[in-house]
């Protein structure tokens, strides 16, 4: 790998707006058949002019990304399709696609995009309808639901192979690094097990007090209905099998409808809003290719380590992290990687209850990618949306127990990109 060398930003940015839709599946609820992507975003856009005390024309450019809109909506240029909904017509815009990292490269541009001096207030944001597609012979609106085979079509007619290796089950797999942990710490199957059950757990009792969340029905009463006593016995029953060699299927992301977006400023300008300004005081970035052999730990690494120079910001000052953890054992691994837990030894912390909302180590706080869902492109800006919520003491029955100062996002996807910010909240 090449290193990468960031430079700090030419002027500080700070988030002053979110807002989010519920993650959703639409083909389930006969309430929402019909709603569309522009619906999402354009809520989620309006939501967040609102959290800032904004109207439309004062915003002077936005982004718009989802992990692939030709495929789910039938949109070539979505970014100009939608912006008459929320009162952006004629605005500069552009619409970017970079798989489940979507959502965290949107932040990205919009704070590169102030911190430039090109623009004072930028919206960004990510939006996916990811349960579904259009049937081809009704307006996009009109979906049915999404089959695996929808999601993996023959890779050679969406792969160049001139330059691009074959994904096989390769080096994204799901158990690759979680195997590597295994071995290097010298657990057993049982307690990988475990642990990831654990977690699962955790996830899903934030996510049962997170009015946004897609699956929030308690593994303790899901656990009763099948018979049992202990959810973590029904976690380790045949009624939760195993899809890969570590991961259940609760360790597998569903996939959701829905958007969240956020608007920065220069920090300067920030208190003439309504909230507390939380300051984006660096983003890290690394991408690797898919079958460079463990990518997520290396990029990962990489980004990290970028992020920590240019901020001068240390592990142990971190208060909150959310990891997009779609393969469920990357909450712990990024965890590690990153320094938020000792290396070798989080597993503990995860098995103590210590990570969860309300330990003192919380990670993924609004339920992570298993239980609040994975809405592809949106899931990264959904995490910034916890995130700030967080940091202001507005998460509600889900707020963490030590007001976080300084949160960490690791933003995965494709099996190539990741990038890192870190929040500050501002004095």
């Amino acid at each position: 790998m090449v290193p990468g060398k960031l430079g700090k930003l030419s002027r500080s940015v700070s988030i002053i707006g979110i807002g989010a839709t519920p993650f959703m599946n639409i083909n389930d609820d006969p309430d929402l058949l019909g709603l569309t992507e522009g619906d999402c975003f354009g809520y989620a856009a309006l939501a967040a002019m609102e959290d800032a005390g904004l109207e439309p024309r004062d915003v002077d450019y936005f982004y718009h990304g989802s992990a692939n809109p030709k495929m789910f909506n039938n949109a070539v240029t979505p970014n100009m399709q939608v912006a008459e909904w929320f009162g952006m017509r004629g605005r500069g815009s552009v619409h970017h696609s970079e798989a489940c990292c979507t959502g965290y490269v949107a932040l990205e541009q919009a704070v590169l995009a102030v911190a430039s001096g090109a623009y004072d207030i930028v919206l960004s944001g990510g939006v996916e309808m990811a349960t579904g597609l259009p049937d081809g012979k009704k307006p996009a609106c009109f979906r049915r639901p999404m089959t695996t085979e929808d999601i993996w079509p023959d890779l050679d007619s969406i792969i160049d192979r001139s330059y691009t290796r074959a994904l096989g089950g390769g080096n994204i797999g799901q158990d690759d690094w979680i195997d590597m942990y295994r071995v290097e710490n010298g657990l057993t199957d049982r307690q990988i097990d475990d642990v990831l059950n654990m977690m699962s757990y955790q996830g899903r009792r934030a996510a049962h007090l997170n009015p946004l969340a897609l699956e929030r029905t308690p593994f303790e009463e899901i656990a009763k209905a099948r018979g049992y006593d202990d959810p973590m016995e029904y976690l380790r029953s045949p009624f939760n099998p195993k899809t890969t060699q570590y991961l259940r299927v609760t360790g597998n992301a569903p996939s959701a409808d829905g958007a969240a977006c956020c608007i920065v400023c220069p920090t300067e300008m920030a208190s003439q809003f309504k909230q507390k300004p939380i300051e984006v005081l660096g983003i890290g970035a690394s991408c690797l290719e898919s079958m460079v052999p463990h990518l997520e730990k290396k990029a990962t690494a990489e980004a990290a380590r970028q992020v920590y120079e240019t901020t001068g910001v240390k592990p142990e000052d971190l208060d909150l992290l959310l990891i997009n953890d779609f393969i469920l054992s990357s909450q712990l691994l990024a965890a590690e990687e990153v320094g938020y837990l000792p290396k070798g030894e989080g597993w503990k912390y995860v098995m103590e209850g210590r990570t969860a909302f309300d330990g003192d180590k919380p990670i993924n706080t609004n339920g992570g990618r298993t239980s609040y869902g994975h809405a592809f492109g949106a899931s990264g800006m959904a995490d910034v949306y916890e995130a700030v919520l967080q940091m202001r003491g507005q998460a509600g029955e889900h707020q963490v127990k030590k007001l976080p100062k300084t949160a960490m996002l690791r933003g995965f996807g494709g099996g190539q990109n990741v990038r890192i910010s870190i929040l500050r909240t501002v004095d």
